[in-house]
């Protein structure tokens, strides 16, 4: 599928989200068939569900860092990506990874929630949202939702888990938090699955992702594709970048989706160099009509899309990013590193 072609679905799923249809889904009816069967047979060879409990990560990172200053506040919402299920121990988690990172680029402590829920689909954000707006200490300064593998393998339709994805970023940045989108991984890579169904489960993810993103933007939100970024690590290095269950990432797998989501968490919170935020002509990074942008980033690596221009006659309009993946000094996101053991 063309990028133009994505864009013009992304767009389709985007407004029946926004004005209420339900009608597209994610596979065509002919296949449905073709795809149950490939389903059941996935399904005994994928250990899906059945990894440990995610291990708990919530606390203070960066603790020597400590000034004056409040530590920086960031919430991980979405489902058991999120989480961290299919690793061991915390600090392998995107969550420690992220909030270790980031303390030591803001050279400023950085206070872990996770609110994630391994098996989680896009409804679920509603309660997950409830909890984040509910917590005593406040809003965070910075939320990361990573969503959408379960409603593919669910069928749920794109416009009804887009409408719930739209809602969440819309409710958080109402509160006052920043909000970045890890879209939807590409499930076409997940090695135990055969044809069709890795060709079927390879478009939905990068259509749902594309969609994710218009939603996403529209609301005030950034997104970075993880799809194109696991999916050719992942199928060249199997072993590596999944866990014991051939579903979830690997702790390597987990620390490559991270470092491509920091730089965008520190670009949300001002912490990027000032030069970064220009777009390079070289990099193919600009302005582009946000469903373009979406369809752009949902094919290439690690890819940040976030609002930039008024609507026009071509739609509301998004800035592309491409940015480096830079090394960041890294604290060690331990237990060690909290004031106060982790829940």
């Amino acid at each position: 599928m063309t990028s133009f072609s994505r864009a013009r679905v992304a767009r389709r799923i985007a407004a029946g989200a926004a004005y209420g249809g339900g009608g597209i889904g994610l596979l065509g009816a002919a296949t449905v068939g073709v795809v149950l069967a490939e389903v059941q047979l996935a399904k005994r060879q994928v250990g899906n569900g059945h990894s440990p409990r995610p291990p708990s990560a919530d606390g203070l990172y960066g603790y020597v860092y400590a000034g004056p200053e409040e530590p920086l506040r960031l919430t991980m919402l979405g489902d058991s990506t999120a989480a961290g299920q299919g690793v061991h121990r915390a600090r392998q988690t995107p969550g420690a990874l992220l909030a270790s990172g980031l303390a030591a680029v803001a050279e400023r402590p950085v206070r872990l929630q996770n609110v994630a829920l391994p098996g989680a689909q896009s409804d679920d954000l509603d309660r997950q949202v409830a909890l984040v707006l509910g917590e005593p200490d406040g809003i965070p300064d910075v939320c990361v939702i990573m969503v959408g593998a379960n409603d593919v393998t669910h069928r749920m339709p794109a416009t009804r888990s887009v409408r719930h994805l739209s809602a969440a970023v819309r409710h958080l940045r109402t509160a006052g938090a920043e909000v970045v989108v890890g879209t939807c991984p590409d499930l076409g890579t997940i090695e135990p699955v055969q044809q069709p169904l890795r060709w079927l489960a390879r478009r939905a993810s990068r259509q749902l992702a594309a969609a994710q993103t218009i939603g996403t933007v529209e609301q005030g939100g950034r997104t970075v594709s993880l799809g194109d970024l696991l999916g050719p690590e992942f199928a060249a290095n199997p072993r590596e970048l999944f866990g014991p269950d051939n579903y979830h990432p690997s702790a390597e797998g987990y620390a490559t989706a991270a470092m491509a989501m920091l730089p965008t968490l520190c670009a949300v919170l001002g912490l990027w160099p000032a030069e970064e935020e220009r777009p390079d002509v070289s990099r193919r990074e600009g302005f582009l009509p946000v469903a373009r942008a979406a369809a752009e980033a949902a094919s290439e690596a690690g890819t940040e899309v976030t609002a930039a221009m008024p609507t026009g006659p071509r739609g509301p309009w998004a800035l592309l990013k491409r940015r480096r993946r830079h090394r960041v000094p890294a604290t060690d996101p331990s237990p060690t590193t909290t004031r106060e053991p982790s829940a």
